[in-house]
């Protein structure tokens, strides 16, 4: 990592810093290997850690199914392009969704961005509600055919 040289009572000490982890340094001292504990604070992050709700699968829904792209009953997501927060829901489960109608409104980047419907069909599910931090690729609408 990084090397230094002392000089301690006329004598010259090469040390080379090898790892720190947490307050123990292992360094190497003229060649001989030393584990030493390091005098200093430990400082606790001060960026919260995001805590997301577990998902249950619906009773309804069937793991062992699976949909071709045809399938006329199967639900596209509609996932979040970035990082943000709900601001604005416009539309509510089983409303008709044009391609390009404006479904619900995040900020992320302070910008405010319109998440708008990707294809015809009638909204099955809102998996989010306003004020809600999403992550980038969360589903926040399900449509469906």
């Amino acid at each position: 990592m990084k090397k230094f040289k002392f000089t301690i009572q006329g004598n010259i000490y090469e040390v080379e810093i090898l790892n720190i982890e947490d307050n123990i340094a292992e360094i190497e001292v003229n060649g001989s290997p030393y584990q030493v504990e390091i005098h200093k604070e430990l400082k606790t992050p001060k960026t919260p850690k995001l805590v997301r709700k577990a998902v249950e699968p619906s009773p309804e829904s069937d793991t062992t199914k699976t949909h071709k792209p045809s399938d006329k009953a199967a639900a596209a997501g509609i996932k979040a392009p970035l990082p943000g927060t709900i601001l604005e829901i416009k539309k509510n489960v089983g409303d008709e969704v044009k391609v390009g109608d404006t479904i619900l409104i995040m900020e992320a980047m302070k910008m405010e961005n319109n998440i708008n419907a990707d294809k015809n069909g009638k909204i099955k599910s809102l998996k989010v509600s306003v004020g809600d931090s999403v992550l980038e690729g969360d589903v926040l609408v399900e449509v469906a055919k």
